[in-house]
């Protein structure tokens, strides 16, 4: 479930990304903060890839 919470997150940042980018004037230190948290976010997916899973 977490798993899956986090990509629901990821995909809900990739979505504000790409409207702040699509904007006329995007803020740019909006678009730093959503890019940071998404990696973040991705970080902790990978991690979670990584662990052995239980059987």
């Amino acid at each position: 479930m977490f798993t899956y919470n986090l990509t629901r997150l990821h995909a809900k940042l990739d979505g504000q990304i790409r409207a702040e980018t699509n904007r006329r004037m995007p803020d740019s230190l909006r678009l730093l903060r959503l890019k940071r948290l998404r990696l973040r976010v991705k970080d902790q997916l990978y991690a979670r890839m990584l662990r052995p899973q239980p059987i």
